[in-house]
């Protein structure tokens, strides 16, 4: 009795095989004919002109040597195939595995639509380009406002503010500072095209700025055609004094070269100073990082009391580098702010 209760609740396996959203083939593995097919494998692969087509003509792509090869191995064997449906090509995975051992060897096809699989795939790969060229634009973009900011900004200034958010006044007892401008600047045939005086002051600041960083000094900031510069800021160095003396001469060799190679004539006049500042970035919208204190002052009034193609600098820069470097005397001066003063023409370094 109880048997035969379990005999009429056992379910009809063709209707579950037809109702499964996977396809679903039972093939000799021999002949590869196809035993058996549920609907959905049916409507992916359809039989074509002929209903008896085996196996190996109803899916393309599939390559029964290679197949029978791993069968026999007692392995899997899988194949991803393209078949038509609804007019739109669908991407299906393919398994094939022998059943229990047996004559004739029966092998189960499994086949699985990948449509989904590969949106998510697509989507997921989109999204990774996406987000790459992004992260490529954000890097360039955070490399191109670093270049920015240390156009205004020391390094190390810039990494305190990169890691704190804002930097702090620092004092420095001694280093030297440099300040150049150009006689009859306003009066210069060029100073009417703005284009052409834009386009030389470039030339000229560019080359200035080569020289200052092969001497290890900073580029402070540029006013008009005044070009301010400074050496043992930040980072402390002994040899400020020295290496504003090289920048100093090197600056005036280059506009000889160029008044020699064309022709509109450039005259520069240069103060050098050593002595105390206070080194600071000022600004929240827009940063400047400047210099303050009586060293900057009294290098601005040995660049006004110079004269052109001539670098003006007082006793407190002279006694840092007169054992290196050649200078003239020119005698005692009131200096205003500073009282009498000595004052020196820096010629050039010893050999």
């Amino acid at each position: 009795m109880v048997s035969g209760l379990a005999t009429e609740r056992r379910p009809d396996l063709h209707q579950v095989f037809q109702a499964l959203a996977i396809g679903i083939a039972v093939v000799d593995s021999h002949s590869w004919t196809i035993l058996y097919e549920n609907a959905r494998f049916f409507q992916m692969f359809p039989p074509g002109g002929d209903p008896d087509a085996p196996l190996t003509e109803r899916i393309p792509g599939l390559r029964p040597d290679r197949a029978a090869s791993r069968l026999a191995e007692g392995r899997k064997h899988g194949v991803e195939v393209d078949t038509k449906s609804g007019g739109r090509e669908v991407p299906v995975r393919v398994e094939l595995r022998t059943l229990a051992e047996r004559e004739p060897q029966i092998v189960l096809v499994e086949c699985v639509d990948a449509s989904k699989e590969k949106e998510a795939q697509y989507m997921l790969d989109s999204y990774s380009k996406l987000s790459e060229r992004h992260r490529a634009e954000l890097e360039k973009e955070k490399q191109r406002v670093e270049r920015l900011l240390l156009n205004v900004m020391p390094r190390a200034v810039y990494e305190e503010l990169k890691e704190y958010g804002t930097t702090t006044p620092h004092g420095f007892d001694c280093v030297s500072i440099l300040i150049l401008d150009f006689a009859r600047f306003t009066s210069m045939s060029i100073s009417q095209d703005a284009t052409a005086l834009v386009a030389e002051l470039n030339d000229i600041f560019t080359a200035f700025d080569r020289i200052v960083e092969n001497f290890g000094c900073e580029r402070i900031r540029t006013i008009g055609d005044a070009y301010i510069a400074i050496a043992g800021v930040p980072d402390v160095s002994h040899d400020h004094a020295h290496n504003i003396a090289r920048v100093a001469l090197r600056m005036r060799r280059y506009i000889e070269r160029r008044n020699a190679a064309h022709p509109e004539e450039w005259r520069c006049r240069i103060g050098i100073n050593s002595g105390p500042v206070i080194g600071s970035l000022v600004g929240v919208q827009k940063y400047v990082y400047d210099i303050f204190g009586p060293g900057v002052n009294l290098a601005a009034r040995m660049e006004k009391l110079s004269e052109p193609m001539k670098i003006a600098l007082c006793e407190d820069t002279y006694d840092l580098i007169k054992d290196d470097f050649v200078c003239s005397e020119q005698g005692e001066i009131e200096v205003k702010g500073f009282g009498l003063k000595t004052l020196y023409h820096l010629e050039g370094e010893r050999r």
